[in-house]
């Protein structure tokens, strides 16, 4: 089969590798029908994750038909299309069963292992371990596209910043980075009953989009621009948001949502950050605020996609851009260079 492989840092080609084959008798084999490029691939291919080691193929969202399943798989039948989670679980060890599916003991305490400990969505065909709990049947009526936006981007908005920020009723909210993910937390926020989803960011584009997605106010970050200042005043009384979402993983991003919150506001760390950041405890004890991190768990897919069905959001708002299997290396430079070529997320689909 054909596949996007990782030679190093910088270093990926679209080549010819073995199919996959059970391993284990709770795989199933999967034929990618569409797949789609996360903020993490370009991470990797800057070598910022280690443990991806040369010869990986990279990927973990996707769509597609159940080609092959191991005996042990009584959910999961060959013919099924599904919905393939970022997240690997067993489903059986005290973190799985506590909702903690991203650290699953079984698999050495970390779920996401798609193109990062194993070979990846990015091929024409993968393997997916304990079948049974990494697909999701994708029904009838959600398309390919709306569905790979479920293996990731959409339940990481929803999770990681509107969940553990609680967003409730009536709360006024600030997602500080309108990329794909602040959008994905722009989307879910308002459902989540937020009354005021302010979008920030420093690119035009990204900000008419957030208010596509449900941001209801819009600031754009530039020289001189005191932006936590300008948050709380659109605050409604000047005290700040209950809830301030990080989603770029800036140093500088995260002391915004730190100045923009009122007292007993949470912030909402999102965003993948390389550096230390500052959390200055001497001024912020003494104000009742919660700091929530987290990688996503991947769990919320099967309430994302009633939300899907029901009208209430439509993920296929993230797709900007389209690409055959052929053109991956095309769909990456894009990717890449997503400011310029005003791109949120790009598809590959099997021709």
């Amino acid at each position: 089969m054909k596949a996007l492989v990782y030679h190093g840092p910088g270093q990926k080609a679209w080549e010819d590798v073995p199919d996959p084959v059970l391993k284990d008798p709770t795989d199933a084999i999967v034929k990618v029908e569409t797949t789609t490029i996360c903020g993490t691939d370009l991470h990797i291919l800057k070598g910022d994750v280690p443990a991806v080691t040369d010869g990986r193929i990279l990927g973990h969202e996707g769509v597609g038909v159940v080609t092959e399943a191991g005996p042990e798989c009584t959910r999961v039948k060959v013919g099924d299309r599904v919905i393939i989670s970022c997240i690997s679980k067993c489903m059986e060890c005290d973190f799985c069963t506590a909702g903690l599916t991203s650290h699953c003991r079984t698999l050495g305490g970390i779920g996401w292992i798609f193109g990062h400990l194993i070979d990846g969505t990015q091929a024409e065909y993968v393997r997916v371990p304990f079948a049974d709990n990494g697909l999701i049947p994708l029904p009838e009526g959600v398309t390919a596209e709306q569905g790979a936006m479920l293996s990731d981007l959409l339940p990481t908005g929803y999770e990681i910043g509107v969940l553990y920020g609680k967003v409730g009723p009536g709360d006024e909210v600030a997602v500080v980075g309108s990329g794909p993910v602040g959008l994905a937390a722009i989307m879910t926020a308002g459902p989540a009953g937020a009354s005021k989803v302010i979008a920030v960011d420093g690119n035009e584009y990204r900000l008419e989009q957030a208010r596509n997605f449900g941001a209801t106010d819009t600031l754009r970050v530039g020289e001189g621009v005191d932006v936590a200042a300008e948050i709380k005043r659109l605050s409604r009384d000047g005290l700040g948001v209950d809830v301030a979402i990080e989603a770029v993983g800036l140093p500088a991003t995260f002391t915004t949502c730190l100045d923009a919150i009122r007292p007993g506001g949470r912030v909402a760390n999102v965003g993948v950050h390389g550096k230390p950041a500052e959390f200055p405890l001497d001024r912020d004890w003494i104000n009742n605020i919660t700091v929530t991190t987290g990688l996503v768990n991947a769990t919320t897919a099967p309430e994302l996609l009633a939300k899907i069905t029901a009208g209430e959001i439509d993920p296929a708002k993230f797709v900007t851009h389209r690409f055959a299997f052929g053109q991956i290396l095309d769909a990456y430079d894009t990717f890449a260079n997503a400011a310029s070529q005003h791109a949120l997320k790009v598809v590959i689909s099997a021709e």
